[in-house]
């Protein structure tokens, strides 16, 4: 759009790491900010992009994941979603996670989208994906997942979202699209 500044009008004096993990890296930052003042960022920076998968039956069934989740302290219901290393094929990744976590397999993808899940303080980026075509295998969660896998309608779904009931970015943003792909 003409007239609209893209630069980037902010300079880093100085980034020290304060914690770190084998998931993300909490960095706080000297700033000169774009007003020309000297301010202090901080930055999550994740070390796998983030995944998420809708799978869709024939009848217009998803299936949603629910699990107790530690940072909110509550359950939340999603859709399958998980990690990919940076080096790892975001497709491969997806695949991996579907089985993962419901013990889908599903012969047609499609990508729906990248996103950024909180763009103010990290640089999480995400991938969306369709999946369709579905066939059931045998679950293989990890340790700290203790989950339930509920199908219900893709249209009851996006109530759910409107409802508050899905407060996952990633559900949410997944959710709607593919909603609006298949004309619910």
């Amino acid at each position: 759009m003409p007239g609209i500044n893209t630069e980037n009008n902010w300079k880093t004096l100085s980034s020290k790491t304060v914690y770190e993990n084998a998931w993300l890296e909490i960095s706080h930052r000297e700033v000169i900010n774009p007003a020309g003042k000297d301010g202090i960022y901080g930055v999550v920076k994740f070390k796998n992009k983030a995944l998420g998968i809708i799978p869709i039956d024939e009848n217009g069934n998803i299936y949603l994941v629910g699990q107790f989740r530690y940072a909110l302290n509550e359950y939340s219901w999603e859709i399958p979603e998980g990690g990919g290393p940076f080096d790892e094929d975001m497709l491969d990744a997806a695949k991996r996670e579907l089985k993962e976590e419901t013990g889908l397999l599903a012969s047609n993808w499609t990508q729906l989208s990248r996103i950024h899940t909180s763009n103010s303080a990290t640089d999480e980026e995400g991938f969306l994906f369709l999946a369709e075509g579905l066939s059931q295998s045998e679950a293989e969660p990890e340790e700290t997942e203790e989950l339930q896998v509920k199908k219900i309608h893709l249209s009851e779904a996006v109530e759910m979202v409107m409802r508050s009931e899905i407060t996952d970015s990633i559900s949410i943003a997944g959710i709607l699209m593919a909603a609006r792909l298949k004309g619910i």
